[in-house]
């Protein structure tokens, strides 16, 4: 009797085994459905990313707003009646130098 039981439980371990560690197997299932998910994730973050492009290249052929805000922030645009200030960062010593001395 007792040799049935483990050649019993020998066959159920050999029928078992298919089914957890198999091509189809649960761990092969579970690593498929993360691997979709992490897809699925890269996927929603290129679509946004498509939206906004999508979203600019509709502004640039639109109107000239976008054209020109593009131009002021990559290209320095001024446009006319404005005035350009230009503020340099640095140590007060040469803030000092800059100022007019008063006589």
């Amino acid at each position: 009797m007792r040799t049935l039981a483990v050649a019993l439980l020998i066959a159920l371990a050999v029928i078992q085994d298919p089914l957890w560690a198999g091509k189809g197997g649960w761990m092969h299932s579970w690593e498929m459905e993360r691997q979709v998910a992490a897809q699925r994730d890269l996927n929603e973050g290129l679509r946004l990313r498509n939206a906004a492009l999508e979203a600019e290249v509709r502004d640039l052929k639109a109107g000239t707003d976008a054209i020109e805000e593009r131009a002021r922030l990559e290209l320095g645009l001024v446009s006319e009646g404005e005035t350009f200030v230009q503020i340099l960062e640095g140590s007060p010593a040469s803030a000092a130098a800059v100022r007019p001395r008063q006589p």
